[in-house]
């Protein structure tokens, strides 16, 4: 501004308000992503969430006391959630708002990622609740009801609250139909009120159209969050940026130079304690049909308009309505369930063998299908996803792999050792990605090698990146839904499996594979059918 404007006693110009409203912080009640003078598409602020709560039915399980609640607490401590924000836990316990606390506490120490400040966990605990009652239980309904009324008069919630449905699915109608009958669904003029649900959204086609159905006669589709926290991940946001940010990869991301594409999921551990849910599920049902199909389509889809959540479930759609199954399901799908075997340097038990497991199971505990993306892009590219517990070692990963040079003009002697050029995306644990190619061995002759470059977060950012369902919870209290699939996708994805999983119920026994190995030999000749071979991360 020019003195003489100033000595006139001139406006500032907007970009000096906007300036000085990032410099001066919010008020209680209100949020630096709200601010009039501020453009949204400005990111030298963080987007912070405006009054709000979040009810957790399931408070007591693993995931709200690994997950959920120390993501609570980092958001706080980041500073990205309202000073009177409201957290209620709901579970089939007898405990008072001070027991509840101590949960939620202990829960924060051991599993949060960012530090323990006292100041943050004070701020938080004021806004705490429990509510004790089964999900058939009127009363307690009444109560939750009570709690989230005296929460906007004490707290400044503004009657905005998500359900966090960390339960079985079988009894998220149950759930939803009581938020309804006392109330809780229906937001006041001016407010909001949304569902997250986990997953498994249904266990085929048909539930899933089912639990949509219920679902949707309590809530509008815009106002329902389906979590898949893989899609909360940084790595997985990256697929986006490597892809659309930059010249040098899209340019061949087709099938005139692509080979085919490896997506792993791979953990190394059995399934705990968890018989009960994952027994009749299996690996195909629990990561294939929402985790994989998503990182296929991410992997696989056109540019969208925008990074929106519509022009991004448009995109997507498109892939998986282009997916084409192998007319040989015997030959392209292999199932497989982990044996006893020595893992780690100690005795692991087989799946069979794991409590609470029917001896007679055919549950898989591997899975490896072999799509097709029948599109001008891809035709004729093949797409293998994998996933499976007792594995080599825990790591998810997206490769894209090359096809050779069409000439080569170096002796056979000199590219023996030569693979195929690959840019791999590590999802999980060491984020980041590796682009492999070959380079000259350094000596008198030429001898032809792979070599890698690596790109890792840890490295290249001062910053750690934060926990998924930090991403997805502040997501849900902002009301963005880009990272969440919608109705159409999750469907779309069960038509994918369906034939498969009725295949697989008719044809036999699911392999068995050592654990510790990288799962049943059948899978190592479902690729070597078609000359190739999987990756061993």
């Amino acid at each position: 501004m020019s003195e003489q404007n100033m000595a006139q006693g001139a406006a500032p110009a907007e970009s000096t308000l906007v300036l000085e409203a990032a410099l001066t912080p919010p008020d209680s009640g209100s949020s630096a992503w709200d601010n009039p003078l501020r453009d949204p598409r400005d990111r030298r602020l963080p987007r912070i969430a405006g009054p709000s709560g979040l009810v957790i039915f399931g408070v007591t399980g693993d995931l709200s006391r690994k997950k959920l609640m120390p993501a609570v607490y980092d958001l706080a401590n980041r500073g990205l959630l309202p000073p009177g924000f409201s957290l209620v836990g709901f579970a089939r316990r007898d405990w008072a708002d001070q027991d509840f606390a101590q949960v939620v506490h202990d829960a924060v120490r051991e599993h949060a990622r960012t530090p323990f400040r006292e100041e943050v966990w004070q701020q938080l605990v004021e806004g705490m609740r429990f509510i004790p009652g089964d999900f058939d239980d009127d009363t307690a309904f009444k109560q939750l009801k009570s709690a989230v009324d005296e929460l906007d008069a004490s707290r400044g919630t503004s009657g905005n609250y998500a359900f966090y449905l960390s339960v079985p699915p079988k009894f998220f109608p149950k759930v939803v139909q009581q938020l309804k009958k006392h109330g809780l669904a229906d937001a006041p003029e001016g407010s909001w009120r949304r569902a997250v649900i986990e997953k498994p959204f249904g266990h085929d086609l048909a539930s899933a159209r089912e639990l949509n159905r219920i679902v949707h006669e309590v809530f509008e589709p815009d106002q329902v969050f389906r979590i898949d926290h893989y899609l909360g991940k940084e790595t997985v946001q990256n697929i986006l940026a490597l892809r659309f940010a930059n010249q040098m990869y899209e340019p061949i991301w087709n099938r005139s130079f692509v080979d085919h594409v490896q997506i792993t999921m791979a953990e190394d551990i059995g399934i705990g304690g968890r018989a009960g849910y994952y027994d009749g599920i299996g690996a195909a049902r629990d990561v294939i049909q929402n985790h994989l199909l998503q990182l296929m389509a991410l992997t696989a889809m056109e540019e969208p308009i925008a990074f929106d959540a519509g022009s991004l479930v448009t995109e997507k759609m498109k892939v998986l309505k282009s997916v084409k199954l192998p007319e040989d399901l015997g030959a392209h799908t292999v199932r497989g369930q982990y044996a006893a075997a020595w893992q780690g340097g100690e005795k692991v038990r087989g799946y069979l063998q794991e409590e609470g497991i029917d001896p007679a199971s055919t549950t898989d505990t591997y899975a490896a299908i072999k799509l097709e993306v029948d599109n001008r892009r891809w035709a004729g590219v093949p797409f293998y996803l994998r996933t499976g517990k007792r594995l080599g070692r825990r790591v998810t990963e997206i490769a894209v792999v090359f096809q050779r040079a069409p000439h080569s003009p170096f002796d056979t002697t000199a590219t023996e050792e030569l693979g195929q050029n690959a840019i791999v995306i590590r999802v999980q644990p060491d984020e980041g990605m590796t682009v492999r190619f070959g380079s000259k061995v350094p000596g008198t002759s030429m001898e032809i090698r792979d070599v890698t470059m690596d790109f890792a977060y840890g490295e290249s950012f001062t910053e750690s990146s934060p926990e998924a369902y930090e991403r997805l919870i502040l997501d849900v209290l902002l009301g963005d839904a880009n990272l969440f699939p919608r109705t159409e996708e999750v469907e779309e994805s069960w038509r994918i499996l369906d034939p498969i999983e009725e295949y697989w119920a008719t044809h036999g026994k699911p392999a068995q594979y050592a654990s510790g190995s990288w799962g049943p030999g059948e899978a190592d000749e479902m690729l070597a059918r078609d000359g190739r071979s999987w990756r061993r991360p």
